[in-house]
Parts: C-alpha cells; sequence; structure tokens
C-alpha cells in the first residue's frame, strides 16, 4: 500500500531465511533473534547493554542500553521517513521486561527498597515508560501525532512483578487463567474520528489489529485473504458498541509439551471462561477465577466444549506440518542452525547451552539447491572461539554475570541429514567438525550427536553451519 516498513527489538517469529524480518516485508529491521537476550541464537555474551544486534540480517556493534538502542534506531528511522514524506509502518517489539533482569541503574534506584530482581522488572517498565515518551516527543515535534495510530500493548501475563501486583488475576504468564493472557492494549489516532478515550469491554486479541489497521488506513483487502480477527474500527469510532458474538481459544502449542494437547485451552466467551474443558468462571462476578461453576451452567460448558471441538478439528491436522528452514539461499549463506529450532524439543537459552544440557532434536531443513555443502558442528558459538570439549569462563556483564560454561568430554561427532550418515573424532582443539557433503534439492532433515569415549551420547551440535559452496 505504500507505506514504509521498520522493525526494532524481538522478533521471535524464525531466525533463519525465509523467516526473518526482512523475508517478511520489513524493509528496515535492527533485532535480536528467538525469545530473549541472550538466546542460544543471539550474538553471545550479549548482555542488553552495548550489545551485537542484526541490521537487516548483518551484525552490528551498538552502544548503549537494549531498549534504548531499539526505540533510538526507530526514531532515526521515522526522522528520515519524515524527511522523505513516506508513510510508514513502524514495530517497536522490546524485549524488557524479561529474564535476564538486567537494567540502568538510574531507572532502578526508584524501587532500591524492593528485592533486586523486583526492582530490576519495574526499573525495565519504567524505562519503556521513558522510551515511549521520547516517541511521544518525537511525534509532536516532528507534526506526525495527530496523524499517526499509535498502538501499546505487551505480549502475554504477568512475570517477576506477580507476588506484588497482578490486578487481581490468577495465574501469570502462559496460564491458561486471565493472569496468564491478557494485555492492555491502547489505541491512540487524534484526527482520526475516534470515539471519546475510553475502555472498551469487549472480547477482543491480538488477531484483530490487521484488519483493523487495514480498514483505519482505508487500505485494500487482499484479494482471498482469511483472517482469524475481525476489525476493530467500528468500536473505536463509536459506530458499533458491541463486535458480533465470538468465542476464541488459548493454547499454548508446544510451550509446555512436545505435542499439543486436546483440551490443554482456554476458551473465552463474553463473560465466560473454561479452562481445560473442565472449570467455568464468570469473570464479572468472579475476575479471580476462583469459583469454578461449571456444574450449575452445563449448557454453557457444552456449548463452550463444542466450540473448542471444531476449533481443535481445523487446527489438529497440521500440527506436525513444520516449516523448515532454508539453507543454500543466495539470501543466505551460510545457514546457522540454533537449537532453539530442534523440533518438539525446548533449548532456546544461552544458560541451557553454558550448562551443556544432554538434549538433542531434529532440524528441519529445505535445501534449496543440489550441490556441495560444508557442515561444520560446533559446541559454541563461532564468536566464543571455544574448542568443543573445552569450558567458556564465568562472563561479568555489565548488571550481572553469566556462569561459566561447562565443559563436556567429547571425543567423537556424528551427523545425519537425509540419508547421509557421517562420524568423525574431535580432537582436543577442535573448535568444530566439518563434512563436505553432496545434497539433493528438497526438503529433509539433519541431526547431530556429540559422543563421550564410551560411545554415549552427550548431546547435539548446539550449533551447525550450512554452507553452499
Amino acid at each position: 500500500a505504500g507505506y514504509r516498513t521498520g522493525q526494532f527489538g524481538k522478533w521471535h517469529l524464525g531466525d533463519n531465511y525465509p523467516y526473518r524480518p526482512q523475508d517478511r516485508g520489513f524493509q528496515e529491521a535492527v533485532y535480536f533473534p528467538s525469545s530473549h537476550i541472550p538466546s542460544a541464537p543471539d550474538f553471545w555474551n550479549n548482555d542488553y547493554f552495548d550489545d551485537t544486534y542484526r541490521h537487516n540480517g548483518r551484525l552490528e556493534k551498538y552502544t548503549g542500553y537494549c531498549t534504548d538502542v531499539f526505540f533510538s534506531e526507530a526514531l532515526r528511522w521515522l526522522g528520515e521517513r519524515r524527511e522523505a514524506d513516506e508513510p510508514f509502518f513502524a514495530y517497536i517489539a522490546s524485549n524488557a521486561p524479561h529474564g535476564p533482569l538486567f537494567a540502568p541503574d538510574q531507572d532502578r534506584e526508584p524501587y532500591r527498597d524492593l528485592p533486586r530482581n523486583v526492582a530490576s522488572f519495574y526499573a525495565m517498565i519504567a524505562n519503556i515508560d521513558e522510551n515511549v515518551g521520547r516517541l511521544e516527543a518525537f511525534l509532536a515535534d516532528a507534526g506526525l501525532k495527530d496523524n499517526t495510530i499509535l498502538i501499546f500493548m505487551t505480549d502475554n501475563g504477568g512475570t517477576a512483578g506477580v507476588p506484588l501486583f497482578n490486578a487481581g488475576m490468577r495465574g501469570r504468564k502462559i496460564d491458561l487463567y486471565d493472569g496468564g493472557h491478557r494485555v492492555p492494549c491502547f489505541v491512540r489516532w487524534p484526527a482520526g474520528g475516534l470515539r471519546p478515550p475510553g475502555a472498551i469491554d469487549e472480547l477482543t486479541h491480538c488477531q484483530d489489529l490487521l484488519p483493523t489497521l487495514i480498514e483505519l488506513c482505508g487500505l485494500e483487502r487482499p484479494a482471498g485473504a482469511v483472517f482469524d480477527g475481525v476489525s476493530l474500527a467500528g468500536l473505536l469510532r463509536g459506530r458499533e458498541e458491541r463486535l458480533p458474538d465470538r468465542m476464541l481459544v488459548v493454547q499454548f502449542s508446544r510451550m509446555n509439551a512436545p505435542q499439543p494437547k486436546k483440551g490443554d485451552a482456554a476458551v473465552l466467551w463474553q463473560k465466560w471462561r473454561l479452562v481445560k474443558g473442565e472449570e467455568l468462571y464468570d469473570l464479572r462476578s468472579d475476575p479471580a477465577q476462583q469459583r469454578n461453576i461449571a456444574a450449575e451452567h452445563p449448557e454453557i460448558v457444552q456449548r463452550m466444549r463444542e466450540h473448542y471441538a471444531a476449533w481443535w478439528s481445523r487446527v489438529e491436522p497440521t500440527l506436525n506440518d513444520f516449516s523448515p528452514i532454508h539453507v543454500g539461499s543466495d539470501a543466505e549463506n551460510p545457514t546457522l542452525l540454533s537449537p532453539c529450532e530442534w523440533q518438539d524439543v525446548f533449548l532456546d537459552q544461552a544458560a541451557q547451552v553454558r550448562r551443556g544440557e544432554r538434549k538433542n532434536g531434529v532440524w528441519n531443513i529445505l535445501v534449496e539447491r543440489a550441490g556441495q555443502y560444508e557442515i561444520s558442528l560446533r559446541r559454541w558459538p563461532v564468536e566464543a572461539d571455544t574448542p568443543i570439549s573445552a569450558a567458556v569462563p564465568e562472563y561479568r556483564a555489565t548488571d550481572g554475570t553469566y556462569p561459566a560454561g561447562l565443559a563436556l568430554p567429547i571425543t567423537k561427532a556424528r551427523l545425519r541429514i537425509g540419508g547421509q550418515d557421517f562420524s568423525r573424532a574431535v580432537a582436543d582443539d577442535d573448535k568444530a567438525a566439518t563434512w563436505q557433503v553432496t545434497l539433493p534439492a528438497g526438503r529433509t532433515t539433519l541431526q547431530t550427536w556429540f559422543f563421550d569415549a564410551q560411545g554415549e551420547a552427550l548431546c547435539g551440535a548446539y550449533y551447525v553451519s550450512v554452507r553452499r559452496q
């Protein structure tokens, strides 16, 4: 539609081609991969301060605290759009507040009487507040405030601050109770003809934002597009008081188990919440979800169960259709595989790599071009510059410490890709185990192993580089 597009901060939608922000429509992207800093694929020893991030796919060093950097880069880019008189869409996704709880000292100072973790958590929120203020000042000074749609929201329920304040809700991050998934969403557009400021008490979810923005901006709806959400434009403009009646489902995919389990979900309908198909709550009379009234309303329970069954029947057939990482593409060569992309295995934290967690998994890949490939297996990332079987020292971060990384008694490496299987010894000073492999084009799987001298499998290679030659 002619908008310039920028993304700044967290990108937890795929670390490799074709799932990176620059592959998915963003013309400018300053970001870190996976779930947090420092995730397993993140630049080694990133610690929120003076870190190395990806800029349109290239590693670049930045100065300052992470949230400050992401807002500064967004404001730089917005200023360029203002000078060029170009419409823009900016997506600023802060990693804070998230563990590890690192924050600037000056932001922690007002909370010094609280436990350090809580003080740090609140400091991260205060820092976001300051940066939203910077954004506000920029929009006002640039004459953009009145005709810019500003949306502020968060991504899940409470975490470190829950013991002190959880708005009276039950549950926390990834719980099926409202405290695990209910979030704020503020929308402002001074020149957009919106209703007077106030709360809209309707059941909405983040999938409503895309159709809402399409309607508010007067864009052409893509032919054949089917959305999981509905436009909220009528509500926001005061033309409607209610949305069409609907039920929503919250299910946390593979977060808690290798396979999504039928029924491990919450169904949301008006004031009702059905949790795991058994517990029914009325949020208007019981916002803390303390009284299960399923026995008193069997007809409500049945109706919500039927909705969930229909929803499950639509999603269940494709639960194991994994999106493959592409290798051999001109868009990304070499491709770095990390353990956070292992199928149905949770290992996405640099802390887990340091501990040497004895886990292994399969990568789903698509070889774009047949040919000769160099495949290298590592325990530690390239920038750590450490032998496979060695330890790494404790790292004193700006606001904390990363523990030493444990040595593993690795003496042998194995690679299996498609129908090919390779093994070789690992010497004490080897930083990688490398093979030259001829690969046909098409989908396949890749798996690796590290063994000790007795032949016991210790773990998979946490990092694998695949380079088309």
